[in-house]
């Protein structure tokens, strides 16, 4: 699994999102709404401390990351962190994962 937050996400996170220290932006998966790949679920965002995280990524000082509890939602799959300019929020892709 990796994560990747292009650097347009990025700078709406670090614009719009205050993070306290040693806080991160968490992606879960949420009842309702559709991904590329889930129907039913969508994918939330909340600022935590991680305690159990199967995927972190630091860029320029920002922290994102993905929990254990979510490996569910996750497993097979890359997540891309896309920025929308029209709906000035984050967008979600899935590809499926090139791990081994």
């Amino acid at each position: 699994m990796q994560l990747t937050v292009t650097d347009k996400a990025k700078k709406w996170f670090q614009s719009e999102v205050d993070l306290p220290e040693n806080y991160g932006i968490r992606f879960f998966g949420k009842v309702y709404g559709k991904t590329d790949v889930h129907e039913g679920f969508s994918i939330g965002m909340s600022v935590e401390s991680p305690e159990r995280p199967i995927k972190k990524e630091t860029i320029d000082g920002l922290l994102f990351f993905i929990d254990e509890a979510d490996d569910w939602f996750f497993k097979g799959y890359d997540l891309i962190v896309d920025y929308d300019p029209q709906l000035d929020e984050p967008t979600y892709h899935f590809q499926e994962t090139t791990d081994i």
